[in-house]
């Protein structure tokens, strides 16, 4: 009797230490266990807003790369928001994706030309309405506190290698380096020795994203090299539409039976990215298959459904919304527990 009782109040202990540590477990935590742990989210399809979640509702809602656009995206439950990262004429760290301000604030000319001062000047434009926020040009520093315990953040580098380091700097010295994925293209074994040195002088606890484009990798056997150099937890996979040739019918060479294979025994997700590229053909990074043909011509199945069936278990895409919507209504989300704990943004700006 006395060892049945203990055995429950054993029970009884674990099961409240559980509860007490799901109820105090923070948005970003739970996302980054779906993140780590592939193989045990298999059914479920992570959303990275592509430029913070801006271009959802035809570039109507946000500015791209704004905190405001941040804010939508963690609304709607998007996993990722993905960040375009350069340098002021002063060094420091901004959110700007283009080298030029014209595009998207109401400055003109290139970044690095203007003091961080300055670029506080500007203000972030909508571009499908040309509407001017009140938002100025974030520092990652900035982005960061915003996106802190929410979501995790990917660090799109338009810089050199050599300044990844700091930016990782900035994360750790915020307490929240391992909610930080960073990315580098590869293509060879020189490239993946050049990367390894580059990551190493950053230090370690962040995640690092591996980018294959089928322009270069031909086959998983490099996708198994990858993981073995660096065991990311998910690899960007990128099937190039260079023309006006016909929807992919397989997904490529790196959407293939041994691909899924090879992410399964690595523990890592396939990201797949439907965003669009300006000037380029529909579905430039996805066969075809991109958010135009999702939203525009209304055939979801067509481009989410087809990168989900080849195993995509993340998608990078300029619809938020509509995809989380999408994949939902088919089964393709596990909700978060709902007691997670909702941190407030650690940051506060004027946003609009």
């Amino acid at each position: 009797m006395r060892t049945l009782w203990l055995s429950l109040l054993l029970s009884a202990t674990l099961a409240t230490a559980s509860s007490q540590t799901l109820a105090g477990e923070t948005r970003a935590a739970q996302i980054l266990d779906r993140f780590e742990h592939a193989n045990q989210w298999r059914d479920h399809v992570m959303i990275a807003a592509h430029r913070a979640g801006s271009m959802q509702a035809g570039k109507t809602l946000y500015a791209e790369n704004s905190l405001a656009a941040v804010e939508g995206s963690i609304a709607i439950g998007a996993e990722i928001v993905e960040v375009d990262i350069r340098r002021s004429k002063d060094g420091e760290f901004v959110v700007m994706h283009d080298s030029w301000l014209d595009r998207t604030t109401t400055c003109k000319g290139e970044v690095v030309k203007y003091t961080l001062a300055e670029l506080k000047r500007c203000r972030l434009v909508i571009e499908g309405t040309g509407a001017v926020t009140n938002e100025p040009v974030s520092t990652l520093r900035e982005m960061l506190l915003t996106t802190k315990d929410r979501i995790l953040i990917n660090l799109d580098n338009k810089l050199e290698v050599t300044d990844l380091p700091g930016m990782i700097a900035v994360a750790r010295d915020l307490g929240m380096a391992d909610q930080v994925i960073v990315k580098e293209n590869l293509w060879n074994r020189q490239r993946i020795d050049a990367a390894k040195v580059a990551l190493a002088q950053a230090g370690g606890g962040f995640q690092f994203m591996p980018i294959l484009a089928d322009d270069a990798v031909h086959d998983a056997g490099f996708a198994g090299d990858v993981d073995r150099a660096f065991a990311p937890r998910a690899i960007e996979l990128i099937n190039w539409r260079n023309g006006a040739e016909t929807l992919t019918a397989s997904g490529g060479p790196l959407f293939s039976t041994r691909m899924r294979a090879t992410a399964v025994r690595g523990d890592w997700h396939l990201w797949a990215d439907t965003y669009a590229i300006v000037n380029k053909p529909g579905g430039f990074l996805a066969g075809g298959r991109g958010d135009e043909l999702a939203v525009a011509a209304s055939l979801p199945r067509e481009a989410w459904g087809f990168w989900v069936d080849r195993g995509a278990t993340i998608i990078q895409t300029d619809e938020p919304k509509a995809a989380i919507e999408w994949l939902a209504a088919n089964g393709y989300r596990v909700p978060y527990t709902t007691d997670i704990k909702q941190a407030e943004p650690a940051h506060t700006a004027s946003i609009n």
